[in-house]
């Protein structure tokens, strides 16, 4: 099948198209035989598919941001990656750019303007739209472009990163490698619709549907999707192509019936290439022999290399501080010299407006934060002083923005990301702990993105608008948890949050907002995260909590002092990382533990506590660790219901019962 440029070429620019299209395929047709000797573990064959994947990189310009997928080999042979960490990359040694720590085409170079994938489809669409944006506010002419497959365009992440970039008029491209078939699911159980381009019109962007076998077809096409993205106008195009081997080889592909792959294999990109430049008189069968072999020859050494270069090395400091980056921020020096009594909701708004006064890279996304000032009003006013580049309604989206927020983040802008509600962050779940958390550990520079997530019950808003959901990210690496108890901490602690190099989820308790005040400095002032702090001196037993629980700690061993019974209150301040020290210290002072939280019991935050002190202090104990929490219940909606459901109503007991023991 006849393949033809109406743009005309030298036999110099066709040569430089077939190298790049050779390469990946030459590359891979090695790692095939590598496969079978049991040399490496596994690969995702992009072989028929060079055409997209080489077209798109070599039409982009080098400003312009590329988001891989698996099939996309010729992305980073056509950037020119150098092939030695590459290799390195695909086998998992030492040298490779994730150094181990992941596999395949997991991994990005902000060298070349690559940034990777991870194994959840359409996860990185997202984070396009945040690369995209970055572009836009520096006033760069650069677009993002963004691959996927066809299985993918079924995802939420698809739909939420599109509907953003359409609503925001992002310099971004979508490419749908429509090759037939998810892992065995076939294109005809996948979407309802002729073609997938079409969806385009529904998000009000370009839709274009190309033979992704045509490179000539997608650099012309990339081209004019380019030009459009930049005047603010996305494009999802659809590369229609073909997956010749297996989801990866090991599934095989007996699940496609024969004829398409004759039909297929008629249409393959390399084929067709060297058909035209027989017919153009450019080149010939010896040409393609001697190309080949060149071709071979080139990336011959660092294959070898990579095939005998060392394997990683565990050593566990090393892994443990490659989780969060300890770069040292440095906020201005303020002096604070002026104090006013303020409710927790005003420290929230004020250390806000003081970061965003001092830093510009600052902006903040979410639901109803512009015009509005959000649902709490802490942004009311915000629009006016920081204007609408920087305070950004979104749709309601979750997953969109936090994506969104890492694109942002590696640009170097600190986005602040406003879930309305903690609760709605479960419909964000997958891009912050498996995108956000883990991608410095990986490959990727410090993300600086603070989530603030308002929580808590009490104010009889029910199931959906009450929970704490903060132990949910404990066991998660590469985040960190803030959940201040204080005015003064959520002062202190928000300015920290938001100048810490590492993602930050901030829980603000929403029943504390106007019902809590203190005294305190005109200005925020930054602390290290991590820090647990003793409320209360006490001799008896040691309440251990945070957020609300510490309101409820004190007040409590406050009316236990009138019966001269001395308890200690220790606020944890922060879930993740957790202040062992501290803990230990507490216990071994007093010998009595009550942990107190407001999530339900099982598997709330502070059963992690309960063990630590088991493990731990179990010798300075003089009686078991109890717990104190809400019930294993939804939170109801009724205030009676609700008033029963929460650890408070149970604290004068439980502290009873252990003071008795």
């Amino acid at each position: 099948m006849a393949i033809t440029t109406k743009k005309k070429i030298s036999d110099e620019q066709a040569l430089h198209i077939y190298k790049n299209l050779l390469l990946p395929r030459r590359i891979e047709e090695r790692m095939l035989k590598l496969l079978r000797q049991n040399k490496i573990s596994k690969w995702f064959s992009g072989i028929g598919q060079e055409a997209v994947a080489v077209g798109v990189t070599l039409s982009a310009k080098p400003k312009d941001y590329i988001l891989p997928m698996h099939r996309n080999l010729g992305v980073f042979t056509a950037r020119e990656v150098p092939l030695y960490p590459l290799f390195c990359q695909l086998f998992g040694k030492a040298d490779g750019f994730t150094r181990g720590r992941d596999r395949s085409f997991h991994f990005g170079t902000l060298d070349h303007n690559i940034v990777g994938m991870i194994s959840h489809l359409a996860a990185m669409m997202p984070v396009a739209d945040g690369l995209a944006l970055a572009k836009k506010l520096k006033g760069e002419d650069a677009v993002a472009f963004s691959f996927c497959g066809d299985g993918a365009t079924s995802e939420g992440d698809f739909h939420e990163a599109l509907n953003l970039a359409a609503v925001w008029k992002l310099p971004v491209v979508f490419i749908i490698e429509n090759n037939g078939y998810g892992l065995s699911t076939p294109t005809s159980e996948q979407y309802a619709c002729e073609h997938l381009s079409d969806r385009a019109k529904g998000y009000g962007m370009h839709g274009f549907n190309i033979d992704g076998n045509n490179v000539f077809e997608v650099m012309a096409t990339v081209e004019k999707a380019r030009n459009l993205a930049l005047k603010g106008e996305p494009v999802l195009i659809e590369a229609k192509t073909f997956r010749m081997r297996g989801h990866e080889e090991a599934s095989g592909t007996h699940y496609v019936p024969d004829i398409l792959f004759e039909n297929w294999a008629e249409k393959d990109p390399i084929l067709r290439f060297e058909n035209f430049m027989e017919k153009e008189g450019i080149a010939g069968k010896e040409d393609f022999k001697r190309i080949t072999k060149e071709i071979d020859q080139s990336f011959k050494k660092d294959l070898e290399k990579a095939m005998n270069a060392e394997d990683p090395i565990f050593d566990k400091q090393t892994e443990i501080k490659a989780v969060y980056s300890t770069e040292e921020p440095k906020p201005p020096v303020r002096s604070n010299g002026i104090t006013y009594e303020k409710r927790f909701v005003d420290v929230m708004q004020s250390t806000l407006w003081q970061a965003f006064e001092e830093d510009d890279s600052f902006l903040t996304m979410g639901q109803d934060i512009a015009e509005y000032g959000g649902v709490f009003k802490i942004t009311e006013g915000f629009l006016k002083e920081f204007g609408e580049n920087r305070i950004r309604n979104t749709p309601i989206i979750e997953s969109g923005v936090l994506g969104a927020a890492v694109g942002l983040a590696l640009e170097g802008f600190k986005p602040v990301v406003e879930m309305q509600f903690a609760d709605f962050i479960s419909c964000g779940f997958n891009q912050i702990v498996n995108n956000i958390a883990k991608s410095h550990y990986r490959w990727a520079p410090s993300l600086n993105i603070t989530i603030r997530a308002p929580h808590g019950g009490g104010v009889g808003a029910g199931p959906f608008h009450s929970q704490s959901v903060e132990g949910w990210f404990m066991q998660i690496p590469g985040l960190k948890v803030v959940v201040p108890g204080t005015v003064q901490d959520a002062q202190n602690l928000l300015y920290s949050s938001l100048y810490d190099p590492n993602p930050v989820l901030f829980f603000e308790h929403k029943k504390l907002y106007r019902s809590l005040k203190a005294t305190v400095s005109d200005k925020a002032a930054y602390e290290p995260l991590g820090k647990a702090k003793v409320r209360r001196e006490g001799t008896a037993a040691t309440i251990i909590t945070y957020g609300m629980g510490v309101q409820w700690a004190l007040t409590v061993a406050e009316k236990y002092e009138e019966k001269e019974i001395s308890l200690e209150v220790l606020d944890l301040r922060t879930l993740l990382p957790l202040d062992k020290e501290a803990i230990r210290k507490t216990v071994q002072k007093t010998g009595k533990v009550l942990l107190l939280q407001e999530p339900s019991l099982t598997l709330g935050p502070l059963s992690e506590i309960s063990a630590i002190i088991s493990e731990e202090c179990f010798e300075w104990l003089d009686a078991p660790v109890m717990r104190c929490a809400s019930m294993d219940i939804p939170i109801p909606h009724d205030k009676g219901l609700e008033t029963e459901f929460m650890a408070d109503s149970r604290l004068d007991m439980q502290l009873t019962k252990l003071l008795a023991y």
